[in-house]
């Protein structure tokens, strides 16, 4: 009788270069416990100089891997169907003159935004007429609706994107968040589609 084992891919892993990609590394394995300590050394792919930063590792690969090693052996797979591997070549020191550039350019950006809106709908003359409103006097400056103003405008953007600093409120994902994780859902999905060999067949292909 055959043994089954259940697998389930990773979406995305990191490695270095050179690294040994063992099937523990791609995958969840659950089988009987001496099978599974089998199964998980066993070495799917060896990165090498020639690959470049992304490789994806299909489920068919693995495959091939287990019955070779025992064709008596019957697979489920649950989950993805690949794996994208990110080869890690040499992390980047953080240049200090670089990033001090990039945040001058980016709080100048943002203020001036902020300025400019404010500008459009006229968000002075409103405080203005609010202050008139309420005490009857005009002012040119109502600061006591400006500077509550500004400070909210400022707690607010820290509730939006739910971070201060490196810390996170709560659990919640930001909107921020939800869209970069789109966008790289949408980028796994191009990465599998195109660096996948096994995905695509042309007309000269045998």
């Amino acid at each position: 009788m055959a043994e089954i084992v259940y697998l389930r891919m990773r979406n995305r892993i990191q490695k270095k270069l050179h690294d040994k990609v063992l099937l523990k590394d791609l995958a969840q394995i659950v089988a009987d416990p001496s099978l599974t300590a089998i199964l998980q050394e066993i070495c799917v792919y060896k990165i090498s100089e020639q690959d470049r930063n992304i490789i994806v590792i299909d489920s068919i690969q693995l495959l091939r891997k287990i019955r070779k090693m025992n064709e008596n052996i019957e697979i489920q797979l649950i989950g993805p169907a690949q794996t994208i591997i990110e080869v890690i070549f040499k992390r980047k020191i953080m240049s200090i003159p670089l990033f001090i550039i990039v945040w001058l350019l980016l709080f100048t950006g943002s203020a001036l935004t902020i300025m400019n809106f404010h500008e459009d709908v006229s968000m002075q003359y409103v405080h203005q007429r609010l202050y008139k409103m309420i005490t009857g006097k005009d002012v040119d400056k109502p600061l006591i609706f400006q500077i509550p103003y500004s400070i909210g405008l400022g707690l607010g953007m820290i509730i939006f994107f739910n971070h201060v600093f490196k810390k996170r409120l709560n659990e919640e994902p930001s909107p921020l968040e939800v869209e970069v994780f789109n966008y790289q859902q949408s980028i796994d999905q191009y990465v599998i589609m195109n660096e996948n060999k096994e995905s695509m067949k042309k007309l000269d292909d045998h």
